[in-house]
């Protein structure tokens, strides 16, 4: 029922002989990384019992809208630290692994909001000297490892593990993650910080052998990551008390190049992540849908239907196809039909106009790399030292981009990799691949909630490359 796979032209979305779903059956396998492995006690194993069984009766008393939750996600995709961060899919986090490359894996689960679900993604490599790399831990559920073990047992074990941004999403995983392998190297981008209260990266979980991560395995020596990657890190510092990093990571043998949240694309086919499981697919469904109380039939248009709203809605938050209304009718709707088979009571703060194709066509121009908006807010503060980060990597001859959210792999190389920046801040204009109406939120939260959170720019506010589209028209 999967939709069809993404097209391969340079620059989109092109699978490496990519299975649409996981590579190996849900299953338990006990280990040392999967099982304690790092010394754990059974008061600990007790104590984890006991945080599983508390986060799972707070989903269900905080969740009033939420509806019963499909119970097709099995124990080993519990994930009982998620009150850390307490985010969709709460404590149900599957992962499903695929090929990127020779060497290279993807490790996939979701992250979202009000389903607004998108895949969350750790990169493993394996070493040509023995052992593996890991890129932005996901959460390290018995599922994760259980399908992380077979390469440890084909590649050795982990030996380096790194957080690569200071994002809350990635550094709330990365620590229990390091935990579970206490005997590899464990680096995180600088400049980690908590808000609104500035904690110390013992309280963030992250553990006492934590390093930092330099900004350029230059100023590690020839043998940095046995000599088999490099890396530069992009820092902008976006307003007071902020700080934006990504650590690109290139590992020559397979021509792969690893990036965190600096670029992305996307398709209209949902992720493999997001047609996983029953329970996950309810979010596509749920976003297809036209009126309250629809209830959409699960065919792939559905399944893509929903997908592209979730990205628009993901970027924009409110984009130009979309009218919202967040006052009271959309929740005295979703309370009177508490039992909605879909959940939330089928609250829906939102109409689509006719134009919704239109708008996500625009903006995912079938695939091509791009930045997320909010994002590209932030590297609008600096994007001097954007250029300067591409301008430390243009002599890395990779072929493969692998980012850690939506799509992965990207067929991309440095110069379509340097476009994508180009094309934003070309001519010193803070542009989207989009219409304007889709950035006019975004414009004004920059404008006023965010004037004095962030620094100013030469370059100006969001504003669509395309200019006014007439995407707020209706039949």
């Amino acid at each position: 029922m999967a939709p069809g796979p993404a097209r391969g032209a340079l620059g989109r979305s092109a699978p490496f002989a990519a299975p649409r779903g996981p590579t190996l059956a849900c299953r338990r396998v006990r280990c040392d990384a999967c099982d304690g492995g790092d010394g754990e006690s059974a008061k600990t194993s007790r104590r984890r019992a006991l945080q599983s069984g508390l986060a799972t009766v707070l989903a269900a008393s905080t969740s009033t809208l939420a509806g019963p939750a499909l119970a097709t996600l099995g124990p080993e995709s519990n994930w009982p630290l998620w009150l850390a961060l307490p985010v969709a899919p709460y404590s149900r986090r599957k992962t499903i692994r695929r090929p990127m490359g020779p060497k290279v894996w993807a490790f996939d689960q979701t992250i979202g909001i009000y389903y607004v679900q998108v895949p969350i993604r750790m990169t493993v490599v394996a070493l040509e000297s023995g052992g593996l790399f890991v890129y932005a831990p996901v959460a390290p559920t018995e599922e994760c490892l259980s399908l992380l073990r077979p390469l440890i047992r084909d590649h050795g074990d982990v030996r380096f593990i790194v957080l690569p941004s200071v994002a809350v999403e990635h550094k709330v995983l990365a620590g229990p993650f390091a935990r579970r392998f206490p005997n590899a190297e464990f680096y995180v981008a600088s400049n980690q910080y908590a808000f609104p209260v500035n904690l110390p990266g013992s309280f963030l979980g992250l553990p006492s052998w934590t390093k930092t991560l330099p900004r350029s395995s230059e100023d590690m020596g020839p043998n940095a990551w046995a000599g088999e990657l490099r890396h530069e890190v992009l820092r902008v510092k976006p307003g007071p008390g902020s700080d934006y990093q990504d650590a690109a990571f290139f590992h020559e043998p397979s021509g792969t190049l690893m990036v965190c949240d600096a670029v992305f694309a996307t398709t209209e086919n949902p992720p493999a992540i997001l047609e996983s499981d029953p329970e996950y697919v309810r979010a596509l469904l749920f976003h297809a849908r036209d009126s309250f109380s629809d209830v959409p039939e699960d065919t792939p248009e559905n399944r893509r239907k929903g997908w592209r709203r979730i990205i628009l809605y993901a970027n924009f938050f409110i984009p130009g196809a979309a009218v919202a209304d967040l006052g009271p009718g959309p929740i005295a709707e979703a309370l009177s039909q508490p039992e909605y088979p879909l959940g939330w009571g089928g609250w829906l703060p939102f109409r689509w106009r006719e134009t919704e194709l239109e708008d996500f066509e625009r903006f995912a121009s079938f695939g091509r790399p791009n930045i997320l908006p909010i994002i590209q807010i932030i590297l609008a503060r600096d994007p001097e030292a954007v250029f300067e980060w591409l301008d430390r990597m243009k002599g890395w001859s990779f072929n493969t981009v692998v980012p850690a959210h939506l799509d992965a792999p990207l067929s991309m190389g440095p110069e379509e990799l340097s476009e994508t920046f180009r094309y934003a801040f070309g001519e010193k204009r803070n542009e989207v691949r989009s219409c304007d109406e889709d950035v006019e939120f975004l414009r004004r939260a920059e404008e006023g909630v965010l004037n004095f959170s962030v620094y100013k720019t030469p370059y100006g506010t969001l504003r669509g490359k395309e200019g006014a589209c007439g995407l707020r028209r209706d039949s």
